[in-house]
């Protein structure tokens, strides 16, 4: 048995950029900035470090979530990481892991940067068969 599940906090780095597929399936692609404390080994202070993750979200919740969102706002992200490899018209192999998002939430208000409080587009899995809390075994 494997898991694959990822939940993360942070501040998205730019506006989301939403697409679609061939078929009109909506897609929205997003940047977000999770820190990492680490000690500086020179100054022995403990530091932010950024860490960038890019995060997809597929469906009728992309194309909510992009009136709610833009470079700034405070997210938590719940889904799983998704591998995917390209190689480049100059022949350069390329990968990447992205986090394919189940579950977006507000965690600062529309009007604000930041703030404390939290909000959900829904609490419907962002596609077909995701789990929902009634199934959590706690």
């Amino acid at each position: 048995m494997s898991i694959n599940r990822v939940v993360l906090t942070g501040n998205l780095t730019r506006d989301p950029e939403l697409r679609s597929t061939s078929s009109g399936m909506a897609v929205l692609k997003l940047g977000i900035a999770v820190n990492d404390r680490r000690k500086n080994q020179q100054t022995g202070e403990w530091e932010d470090v950024p860490n960038f993750v890019d995060v997809t979200v597929f469906g009728a919740r992309a194309e909510a979530l992009t009136r709610f969102l833009s470079k700034g706002s405070k997210v938590a992200i719940e889904g799983k990481l998704r591998w995917s490899s390209w190689e480049t018209p100059q022949g350069e192999k390329r990968s990447k892991i992205e986090v394919v998002a189940d579950e977006v939430e507000f965690l600062s208000s529309r009007n604000s940067g930041s703030g404390d409080r939290a909000d959900q587009v829904d609490s419907a899995p962002a596609h077909p068969g995701g789990s929902t809390d009634d199934e959590i075994p706690f």
